[in-house]
């Protein structure tokens, strides 16, 4: 029966799901109990697995008004199915912002009548309606609450719910909540609390000991007791304990030291403001949305997200950002073009105080309090959603797990085989049912090797603790495969590929309308009573903090430039004086000694400046301003400072030097930083009040252009070599900066990201206006060296690198231009991605966008940033490398602790070992159960097994212990151009598989019907005498007091098959355990070398010279010294065989000449009358193969392959020096004189 269309909730976010309801189906119950008894409780595990099936198979489906249970399936690329019971609330009205009592209304605050959404009291004047029913489920510590309105379950946010505007949260929102209403909200939003509940250890123990893994080795140690293979199942049940045991520690630690990470300071006592002026104090936890809180002076930690709506506060807010600089928050705008906004906590994070941050201190005026509006509590909030992010992370989509599922489902194919071949093989030789049962059940047991899981996660530690040595933490170790892919990496510019301080390098003012030659020092005392230097000295966002000045790097370089001195007033003097006392700066009394002459008094109280207004530094509008007012005038001053091409357009076009344009450029060509600065005379008659509220548009215009600040930020020592090593290895480097579009392309070129002789081509976009369309108009920067006809260029690619006749060019895009790129231009923008390296004036969320994008032409992305206002793009990346000091930065998965970009070729390179420490493993075990599952097959056909101790032997002794040495390759010491596979179904590695298994079978075959055909051969008893019958001096093999062997362990092919077999677990294993290009070679790898040799030279000991209590204890039989030598021999070619095949065939024939070929490795040919009869002979070699192996003219399987091919044969691409390409006709380019 087809299922009904589903319901969509949370549509357009990360976690968008379908939903469909289901009620209880009593018969299908009855049937499920059923299936359950007669299937011993398996029906049931499979139930619990799949919550699809166990929800279908036990409910009916309904519409979700009537539902009592919910099936939910998310709606990314994995598609996950979870199962959520639907509960039923009582409350006074339907929805947390409904009014309670409107005739009671006048009794409580402002903030507590009907804030738009209808109320449900209309028509009950004086009393509560009675209780409202509200279905509700919760899921991913989230409550979704029915909406009957639009028919479909929603979840509340907080404040932002109801679309309220900045100046409403003052007027409506600024007295707090009545406690009934509080009370009332506090139903929907819950306990303001992030709660990690710890799980008990007993509910940790059910849910891990009901993995499927688990349960499949409960099955099969039932099932070799009932075979009395005791002490082999003694064994794997140990193994698991301390598996299991393991596992409870680690889940327990995350869980503990998550929950004491949020916990520390997540209860607080808060004072809350009730209407009235009534001010009390309460528990953090009964906070609600639209609660006022009162931040007291000396700081605390926010307990939730609130918007600010009087004084100031700075705040710590490395806790989500990783960024130590405090950052300066302000009030939210009341009136003016601002205030009619509707509020976001993204659009205002200048006035929001978050979740979890620390406020260091307050600053506030006479009689007033600093007030904030609860925005939202609990899970909602910032660090409530970076919290649920970690306790429920997305799936790793990586292939190569894909690629093991289907697999361990081809062993668990090829057991299917050997199941049904037992069984008819048992049944033709008449052997008992219950034999039949065990021993064909056994095979399966015996093709999934029980330790693979284990064996595979060991690469990934030893990885992670190789990374910890190296001062790289990580806090999701499945990303460390992920990291052996990477074929781009992001970098962010200031903090990351340069210094992080800036060196003041001078500064340039301008006098009439041009510039003056640029000084060195803004000290100098002809700058001291400047316009200039008072903008220099004022607008920042610097604080004390117990008398040391902190703020933003850039801002304490400038500062401390001008030498002036900067004073806050304090507690005692705030109080004391009802006036305004504001952060007064100053210069030094030695800077003006001239100036005293005339009257020193004036002069020196001229010079004393007081901050009065700061609209804080905007990443969106790229400035910062202050109103400040200089003592003993009666006027105020704005003075602005940005990014120069915004502060050019904000002053009058006569104050900006017609020079601007080429000196800005001359600046930014060498990659200097530049800000420029800008100032305007407000009224007289602007009093404080007034200021306070004015419209930052309003105050931001008209200004006069003061002149230029002209910064120097350094190269890092590392970041050139880092780059380079990065471009051997194949792999793709940008950069994504805040920074000027030409200081952005400079530093590039001056850390090799983009090459002397390449050429920049600047995309800049225009949004449509004025009835003309958008536009992209094309700028060439500058020539190559190079002349265009006889430049070969490589563009590196997935496997091989692409040579092609063509000029080299990098696009370079600002960040205005990726907005419009994005929205009319969207057939452009992969193609862009293609070949853009330089990303400028990007927004933090244009970062994520960017990452997005990239993946979406299937590159596997790193982004490497300072976590500043790289959180997003951190996050989104496969690989996030935060360069932060913390050493478990919650913002990216990795986090370097030296802050320089020398960690990611260190984090490529053990990614890229431990994603080859994958494969060998998984092709090692693959191989040891084929090998297992070939012997035991082979002694079923004459009723025989292996026995209990020689599996104990080859599980422990060999396979244990040889599957965890060999993870312990170090990374090979640099990155070499070629990427490791990252998927287990691909050429190469199933030929590689299938060549050995093929090898093992002939070779166990070749002794198992060899040995049958000596002469010496009959069926083994207590009483036989081979060893004697060959070579008298050899009598101690027998053992005639022993009992008859009724399971037929004893016998001359058991042995035989033994001893080809267990050196065929050591052949595969170093013949698998690669070393160069990724791991460093085997023979570095004591341990595993150790354990090879000591596992050899026991095996050769026991096969060439017998001791009876070996013997006795792996029942293994004497053989004749002769057939000894002869399975030496047998071993020996055995292992040969594998090597050349392995090392020949695979590595050196089928890479180079099939899969290599088709990459376009080879430069372009000659013509074929001049190869030489080697070159011919290969050519047709890889030809024949490549036909052979269906390679011939594959196309890439990635997409920005894809494109490249495409624009290869582009004429019309990369478009031409000044030429507009328009969105009307985005094929069309119109020429147009730049």
């Amino acid at each position: 029966m087809k299922t009904k269309e589903p319901t969509i909730i949370n549509q357009g976010l990360e976690d968008e799901m379908e939903v469909w309801g289901y009620r209880p189906c009593v018969w299908k119950m009855i049937l499920v109990g059923v299936g359950t008894v007669c299937s011993g409780g398996l029906l049931l595990l499979l139930l619990y697995w799949l919550p699809e099936w166990g929800v279908k198979g036990t409910c009916t489906h309904t519409s979700l008004r009537d539902a009592h249970t919910l099936l939910l399936r998310t709606t990314d690329e994995f598609s996950q199915w979870f199962r959520a019971k639907v509960h039923v609330m009582l409350a006074p009205g339907k929805e947390p912002f409904d009014s309670l009592d409107l005739m009671s209304t006048a009794q409580l605050p402002n903030g507590a009548g009907d804030y738009g959404i209808s109320a449900v009291h209309d028509e009950h004047h004086g009393k509560y309606e009675a209780p409202v029913q509200i279905l509700y489920f919760t899921h991913h510590s989230t409550k979704y609450y029915w909406n009957d309105m639009i028919q479909n379950f929603e979840f509340y946010i907080g404040l932002e719910d109801v679309k309220v505007s900045c100046a409403s949260i003052h007027s409506d929102h600024s007295s707090g909540l009545s406690k009934t209403l509080q009370d009332y909200r506090r139903l929907f939003f819950g306990e303001n609390e992030i709660a990690v509940r710890v799980p008990s250890l007993f509910k940790l123990l059910i849910k891990e000991v009901l993995n499927p893994f688990y349960i499949f080795q409960l099955f099969s140690v039932i099932l070799w007791s009932a075979e009395d293979y005791y002490y082999y199942a003694t064994a794997i049940v140990f193994m698991s304990v301390i598996s299991i045991a393991t596992s409870l520690y680690t889940i327990k630690k995350q869980y503990v030291m998550l929950h004491d990470m949020v916990a520390t300071h997540s209860v607080v006592r808060v004072s809350v403001c009730r209407g009235n002026k009534e001010i009390e104090q309460a528990m953090s936890t009964d906070l609600v949305p639209g609660d006022v809180i009162i931040i007291p002076a000396n700081g605390m930690v926010m307990p939730c997200d609130a918007v600010l709506i009087h004084g100031t506060c700075i705040v710590n807010e490395s806790m989500l950002t990783g960024e130590s600089v405090p950052v300066t928050k302000t009030s939210l705008p009341s009136s003016g073009e601002d205030a009619a906004w509707t509020y976001s906590t993204e659009e205002h994070k200048r006035h929001t105080l978050f979740c979890g941050t620390h406020i260091i201190q307050t600053r506030f005026y006479a009689g007033e309090l600093v007030e904030a509006v609860v925005v939202r509590t609990g899970f909602s909030t910032e660090k409530g959603q970076l919290v649920r992010s970690i306790l429920h992370p997305k799936p790793t989509d990586f292939k190569l797990y894909r690629d093991a599922y289907l697999f361990l489902l081809c062993l668990v194919g090829v057991a299917g085989i050997g199941f049904i071949y037992t069984i008819v093989l048992s049944i033709m030789k008449k052997v008992p049912a219950k034999t039949i049962i065990i021993e064909s059940l056994d095979i399966i047991t015996i093709t999934v090797p029980p330790a693979l899981p284990a064996a595979m996660t060991a690469g990934i530690v030893y990885a992670q603790r190789r990374l910890k040595r190296v001062g790289i933490f990580c806090i999701s170790p499945q990303r460390i495969n992920m990291c052996g892919q990477l074929n781009l990496v992001c970098f962010d510019k200031t903090g990351t590929l340069t210094e992080d301080g800036l060196d003041l390098w001078g500064v340039q003012t301008v006098k009439d309308g041009s510039f003056s030659p640029p000084e060195a020092d803004a000290a100098e005392d002809s700058l001291v009573n400047s316009a200039f230097v008072a903008c220099m000295a004022t607008c920042h966002s610097l604080t004390k903090i117990e008398g040391e000045l902190s703020g933003d790097p850039l801002d304490l370089k400038m500062f401390s430039a001008t030498g002036w001195i900067l004073e806050e007033p304090t507690e005692e003097e705030t109080t004391l004086h009802n006036p305004i006392m504001p952060t007064v700066v100053r210069p030094p009394k030695q800077a003006i000694p001239e100036a005293n002459q005339n009257n020193p008094l004036t002069q020196n109280m001229s010079c004393e400046i007081g901050i009065v207004r700061q609209f804080p530094f905007s990443s969106t509008l790229q400035r910062m301003s202050v109103v400040v007012r200089r003592l003993g005038e009666k006027h105020m001053d704005a003075y602005l400072k940005g990014a120069p091409e915004v502060v050019a357009s904000l002053c009058k076009q006569h104050t900006v030097p017609q020079s601007f344009t080429e000196t800005l450029e001359t600046y930014t060509k060498q990659g200097f930083r530049v800000i420029a600065l800008a100032h305007r005379q407000l009224e007289s008659k602007l009093s404080w009040h007034k200021v306070q509220s004015l419209s930052r548009d309003l105050l931001e215009t008209n200004m006069e252009f003061l002149g230029l600040i002209i910064m120097q930020n350094k190269i890092k020592e590392e970041t050139a070599s880092v780059l380079r090593e990065l471009r051997q290895a194949n792999i793709r480097t940008l950069m994504v900066t805040g920074d000027n579009m030409l200081t952005a392309i400079s530093v590039a070129r001056d850390c090799g990201m983009i090459r002397a002789h390449e050429r920049v081509i600047i995309a800049e976009a225009a949004p449509p206006k004025d009835f003309h369309p958008a536009s992209i108009t094309w700028h060439y920067t500058e020539n190559p060296v190079q002349n265009k006809d006889n430049q070969s260029v490589e563009m590196n690619l997935e496997d091989g690198v692409y040579a092609r006749q063509e000029q080299s060019y990098h696009f370079a895009v600002t960040g205005r231009a990726f907005a419009v790129i994005t929205e009319h231009f969207p057939q452009l923008l992969q193609k862009l991605a293609l070949r853009a390296t330089v990303f400028a004036r990007m927004a933090p969320d244009q970062k994520t966008q960017l990452v997005e994008v990239l993946q979406s032409i299937d590159y596997t992305v790193g982004m490497c940033g300072d976590g500043a206002n790289d959180c997003g793009a951190l996050k989104r990346a496969h690989c996030g490398i935060s360069l932060s000091e913390l050493e478990a930065s919650v913002a990216s998965p990795f986090t370097s602790s030296t802050a320089n970009i020398s960690c990611v070729p260190n984090l490529i390179r053990e990614g890229r070992a431990a994603l080859i420490t994958s494969f060998c493993v998984f092709k090692f075990m693959a191989l040891y159960s084929i090998i297992q599952y070939l012997s035991v097959t082979l002694l079923y056909s004459i009723l025989s097994n292996l026995g209990d101790f020689q599996f104990l032997f080859i599980d422990i002794a060999i396979i244990l212990i040889i599957a965890f040495t060999m993870s312990l390759n170090p990374a090979w010491k640099e990155l070499v151009w070629r990427r490791p596979p990252s998927s287990l179904i691909s050429g190469p590695l199933l030929f590689s598989v299938l060549t050995q298994i093929i090898t093992c079978l002939l070779f166990q075959v070749l002794a198992f019907l060899l040995v049958r055909q000596q002469s010496w051969y009959e069926t083994w008893t207590p009483q036989s005498d081979a060893c004697n019958a060959s070579r008298s001096g050899l009598s101690h093999g027998l053992n005639v007091t022993s009992p008859h062997d009724h399971k037929n362990i004893k016998n001359y092919e058991n042995t035989t098959l033994f001893y080809v077999s267990s050196f065929q677990y050591l052949a595969v294993a170093i013949i698998f355990s690669k070393g160069k290009p990724f791991r460093q070679p085997s023979y570095r790898n004591w341990p595993f070398m150790l354990s090879c040799i000591a596992l050899y030279t026991f095996l050769l000991f026991i096969m060439l010279y017998p001791v009876r209590a070996i013997d006795n204890f792996l029942e293994i039989v004497c053989v004749p010294h002769d057939w000894r030598i002869t399975l030496v021999i047998i071993v020996i070619v055995n292992a040969a065989v594998s090597f050349i095949l392995e090392i020949l065939i695979v590595d050196i024939v089928m890479r180079r000449l099939v899969f290599r070929s088709n990459q376009g490795l080879n430069l372009p040919t000659e013509p074929p009358s001049s190869d030489t009869p080697k070159e011919a002979n290969q050519h047709w070699a890889s030809s024949f193969l490549s036909w052979l192996f269906c390679q011939t003219n594959k196309p890439p399987r990635v997409l920005y392959m894809h494109l490249a091919l495409e624009l290869q044969d582009n004429t019309d691409w990369p478009p031409r020096p000044s030429t507009v390409t328009y969105a009307s006709n985005p094929q069309s380019s119109l020429s147009a004189p730049l």
